[in-house]
């Protein structure tokens, strides 16, 4: 894998593209980060990833690791740089198959509504290199609708999970 340059949270302020997708999920705080934590429901709400394996132990935290295998071949070693449960979870990429990422990260910021429902917010920042700078310039709107569909596709899934759960209970 070729080495990224990791960031911190403040590479979502000054991040050269910026995604930002906001959903409200009929969810508790709890019930969010399970799905979160949980490797398989990445591969179904996640349309390119194909395999999630957390390389840490729990509970997960701050510094905590994990693989991520999408399509294409394509693969990247993340690192946990914020975890509050039930609130935040941010993560950077530090190393990945693809030589197009100077830095990758991501931050979900979970607010807990009081009422059954939660605003998740996820934050999407970037800087290329190479291939990918040109990329990212010609089809970075394409990238951000496509973000913002698979994120409705988390509302669907968290959705789907607990209602079924709460009525076969």
């Amino acid at each position: 894998m070729t080495p990224c340059r990791t960031v911190g949270l403040e590479f979502f302020d000054i991040a050269p593209h910026r995604f930002v997708a906001e959903e409200i999920v009929t969810a508790t705080p709890a019930q969010i980060f399970e799905v979160f934590e949980d490797p398989e429901s990445w591969t179904v709400w996640a349309m390119p990833i194909q395999k999630v394996e957390w390389t840490s132990p729990k509970p997960y935290g701050v510094g905590t690791t994990r693989t991520v295998s999408m399509i294409g071949g394509l693969a990247v070693a993340e690192r946990f740089i914020a975890w509050e449960r039930g609130t935040r979870m941010a993560f950077c990429v530090e190393s990945s198959t693809s030589g197009t990422l100077e830095s990758f990260a991501e931050d979900y910021h979970v607010t807990d509504l009081g009422d059954g429902r939660c605003r998740v917010r996820w934050i999407v920042g970037m800087a290329p290199k190479g291939a990918g700078k040109i990329s990212l310039s010609l089809f970075g709107w394409a990238l951000g609708l496509g973000l913002r569909t698979m994120f409705g596709r988390f509302r669907t899934y968290v959705e789907q999970r607990y209602t079924g759960a709460a009525a076969a209970a």
